[in-house]
């Protein structure tokens, strides 16, 4: 048997590659994020080693916000700065050869014309001369040597094609500055940290820039050769004071290691479900293709019965062609994979994801887990059409019987599709009811497995109802492809469920991101009552810049930060009072608005009152990085809108509490008929590149586009599944010419011309496609609303159908419906007419 099946195998070598291409491109899909993730992990990995592998110690305040997502403070938390005295007496300590402070803030490189700031992020921190020790090692040039110069990266330098020697103006917390580039730096053995621009002063020049004269953010210590570090550690804790603590250079590696790797799983998840989604589409054109076999091959198989095969070893023989499939699917999808990682880092490049670059990482677990997917897929498609060549009698061989041309669909599973089905609904209608998103996500995965068993049902009519447009069209040669796709409404629903998955997935998508799309200019619109809005780190001056332009009726700067309330930390955002009415709408709904933030009492919105049962007057515990724990007195409560937050309070209190806050947003009104006032406003505020001048329409269209761009990243990682999809649309056809052969010969031989032999097979895979289309879109919108819903609470106001979209997607799967058919029509159309007619 197993020489039969090998010699099967390569008497359909045709078969072959179609089925192995889907498993082929969800393998590589799978193989290329996980090189991607390794890589990317081992890149940072090296490169904190790196940087940490010679700091014995390090001194920090202690971390007062320890809430976030509940698993304590790490090195990337907000910390009190430390006493630049502590340094000092460090140093004098028995076995510390180093003890160097160092700082940090926001500093930002501008283009030459001034016009952009450079990089995507940027960060400001104090230059470590001592190499052991500093995170940024010198490379070319001399380390700043007064106030007036600057260290730049090497990735900005090279980018933006800065010199030694070159005057660059550089973005500070309080305006701007220019600075006389001393040297380049790298980070570790990379030219710098992807997508952030590093700028580097000197220790005194950086704490004085940062508001930290006398203070450090940190004190790396590094012990003589031969010390021993435990008495050296207790000694330097015997000199902190409460508030501060000193912890290993091993432990600061750890703690970056796993915030990084926290977020490089994130990212590496998201692909990998991507890869999933594009195997499972795989897997129905897989069993969708054994499934036309098996029924083409019902006399080879029988023959065997007759000659003395088992049942077992015709099952078996069925699933090795399938593990045979399904190795050299994944064979071949593992060494593309290497490719896909690279086409993967360009996509998420292109995308405005800044990754590192580094040799490829292929694990060990890599090869194993392509090929354990790949296969498995493979073989679980094949089951059930082996099961049903299981059952084909040997009195087969001796007459015709088809199993699959019988298309009868059991009742037994029709009520399981609708219990299954039921099943989803509940899920659904629960999740909407909490709102609880996991339970309609599980409840969209279950309707999946339930249209899979139902689309059969309406396979038949709702392909005759689309055939109706394209038999006038194509005329008899559309007829009779509409009776093609709907004498076997069972293959007919096989085929189109790969593109019925992908359309819906895409669909889904569409509808949420409309959704969110149009709730981001409504909650901008609720909340924004000033008609223009600068974005970008606003100096505290620039108020007092626009308040003597004409025009200008009220100005309101805006704070973001963080505090620790209830476990958990929340984003306390900000206002300065005068004027606010004229620029802001909380949409308060008890309390006043006014007076609560102007006697430092904090708003709260409607969910956040409600679940912690608040109310005006209620005193709540809330807790500053910088200066502890204290109570706020609810004064406010208003309608929830994520682009406010959940925690408001007035600017003189937050300013209080944080150490020089850059102000996120300037708010400003203007009187009607105010004339080329952005136009003015830009000129006055042209000195600040960081700053981004925007009427409100403009601010909602920029806001709305962050969430498009996204949206084109999901698109085309979804287009791998239509691939796949187009691909099992030509592999049914494929197998139904073949099937059909004899037929075919009759056709031509009583005057089918080959245009309409070619317009038969376009007719019938338009009609297949948009079978999968129609069930797709209207799954994929249903359940893409019911998400939408179920965000209500968080980040989306407003459910929207984005209908121009979903008839493009219609419009879209018959086009690829026809390109599908291209192959298959001109195979069918060559076919000779004697030979067709004698073929059995």
């Amino acid at each position: 048997m197993r020489r039969v099946t090998l010699k099967g195998l390569a008497a359909r070598k045709l078969r072959l590659v179609l089925t192995a291409i889907s498993i082929v491109l969800g393998v590589t899909f799978i193989t290329g994020t996980l090189v991607l993730g390794d890589t990317l992990n081992r890149t940072f990995d090296t490169l904190v080693g790196t940087v940490y592998q010679h700091v014995s110690f390090e001194i920090r305040g202690n971390a007062e916000l320890s809430g976030s997502n509940n698993q304590g403070p790490d090195s990337t938390t907000a910390r009190r700065p430390v006493p630049a005295s502590i340094g000092a007496a460090v140093r004098r300590l028995p076995g510390v050869e180093v003890a160097e402070g160092s700082v940090e803030g926001y500093a930002q490189f501008v283009s030459r014309t001034g016009e952009n700031p450079l990089g995507n992020s940027s960060a400001g921190f104090s230059f470590d001369p001592y190499p052991k020790l500093a995170s940024f090692r010198l490379v070319k040039g001399h380390a700043p040597a007064g106030s007036d110069q600057v260290l730049m990266d090497t990735a900005t330098a090279q980018k933006n094609h800065f010199a030694i020697g070159d005057r660059v103006q550089v973005l500070l917390p309080h305006g701007t500055r220019y600075f006389t580039i001393s040297g380049l730096t790298k980070f570790g053995a990379d030219n710098s940290l992807p997508g952030i621009s590093i700028v580097q002063f000197s220790l005194p020049v950086a704490q004085q820039l940062f508001g930290l004269v006398g203070r450090y953010d940190t004190i790396n210590v590094l012990t003589k050769p031969g010390a021993d570090n435990v008495a050296v550690e207790r000694a330097i804790k015997a000199l902190l004071p409460p508030g501060v603590q000193v912890v290993s250079g091993q432990q600061i590696s750890n703690e970056l290691d796993n915030t990084i790797s926290s977020a490089l799983s994130f990212l590496s998840t998201a692909l990998l479900i991507f890869g999933v989604i594009a195997l499972i589409v795989g897997a129905f054109t897989i069993y969708n293709t054994f499934s036309i076999t098996v029924g083409q091959r019902t006399r080879e198989l029988a023959l065997l019965r007759v000659v003395g095969a088992s049942r077992r070893q015709v099952f078996s023989s069925v699933l090795q062609e399938a593990a045979i499939t399904g190795l050299v699917g994944s064979v071949i999808g593992l060494g593309l994979g290497v490719a896909a990682a690279l086409g993967l880092r360009a996509l998420l490049s292109a995308f405005g994801i800044s990754l590192p670059s580094a040799p490829l990482v292929f694990e060990a677990r890599t090869p194993i887990v392509a090929l354990i997917v790949g296969i498995g897929v493979t073989v679980l498609s094949a089951i059930v059409p082996a099961r049903r060549a299981v059952r084909i009698p040997p009195v087969a061989a001796l007459v015709a019987h088809n199993e699959e041309r019988a298309d009868v669909i059991p009742r037994a599973r029709v009520i399981a599709g609708v219990v299954v089905a039921l099943f989803s609904a509940l899920l659904t209608i629960l999740g909407l009811t909490g709102p609880r998103i996991a339970l309609v996500g599980l409840g969209a995965a279950v309707m999946l497995i339930a249209a899979a068993m139902l689309i059969p049902v309406i396979a038949g009519p709702v392909a005759h109802a689309i055939g109706g447009p394209l038999a006038r069209i194509f005329g008899t040669p559309g007829r009779i492809g509409r009776r093609n796709a709907t004498r076997s409404p069972r293959r007919t629903a096989q085929t189109s469920a790969a593109l019925m998955i992908g359309l819906m997935l895409v669909s889904l998508i569409a509808v949420l991101g409309t959704s969110l799309s149009a709730s981001t200019k409504q909650q901008i619109d609720s909340a924004i009552r000033a008609g223009y809005v600068v974005t970008g780190s606003v100096p505290t001056s620039a108020p007092g810049v626009v308040k003597a332009l004409p025009g200008v009726t009220a100005e309101t700067l805006v704070y973001q930060g963080q505090i620790e309330y209830d476990g958990s930390v929340q984003t306390l955002g900000a206002v300065t009072l005068p004027g606010l009415d004229k620029t802001v709408n909380l949409s308060v709904t008890s309390g006043q608005q006014a007076a609560a933030l102007a006697a430092g009492q904090l708003l709260v919105d409607t969910n956040t009152a409600r679940s912690d049962h608040l109310h005006i007057g209620s005193v709540v515990h809330v807790t500053f990085a910088e200066t502890g724990p204290t109570t706020m007195v609810v004064g406010g409560i208003f309608t929830v809108n994520p682009a406010v937050g959940s925690f408001v309070t007035g600017a003189p209190f937050f300013l209080a509490h944080f150490h020089q806050p850059l102000a996120g947003g300037l708010l400003i009104s203007t009187a009607p008929g105010t004339q080329h006032f952005e136009r003015l406003l830009t000129r006055v505020l042209y000195t600040d590149a960081s700053l981004d001048v925007q009427s409100r329409s403009q601010y909602e269209a920029s806001s709305q586009k962050s969430v498009e761009t996204l949206l084109d990243l999901v698109y085309v990682l979804l287009a791998l599944a239509v691939v796949i999809a187009l691909i099992g649309i030509v592999n049914t056809l494929i197998l139904s010419v073949f099937e059909r052969t004899h037929e075919i010969g009759l056709m031509r031989a009583v005057g089918m011309r080959r245009p309409q032999v070619k317009a038969m097979i376009r007719a019938e895979a338009i009609i297949i496609a948009l079978f999968g289309a129609v069930v797709g879109i209207v799954l994929g919108t249903a359940f893409g609303a019911a998400l939408a819903d179920a965000l209500r609470n968080d980040s989306v106001t407003t459910v929207a159908v984005p209908v121009v979209s979903l008839i493009a997607f219609f419009v879209f799967a018959g086009l690829l419906g026809l390109y599908a058919a291209s192959w298959p029509a001109r195979r069918a159309a060559k076919l000779d007419v004697l030979s067709a007619i004698a073929a059995d």
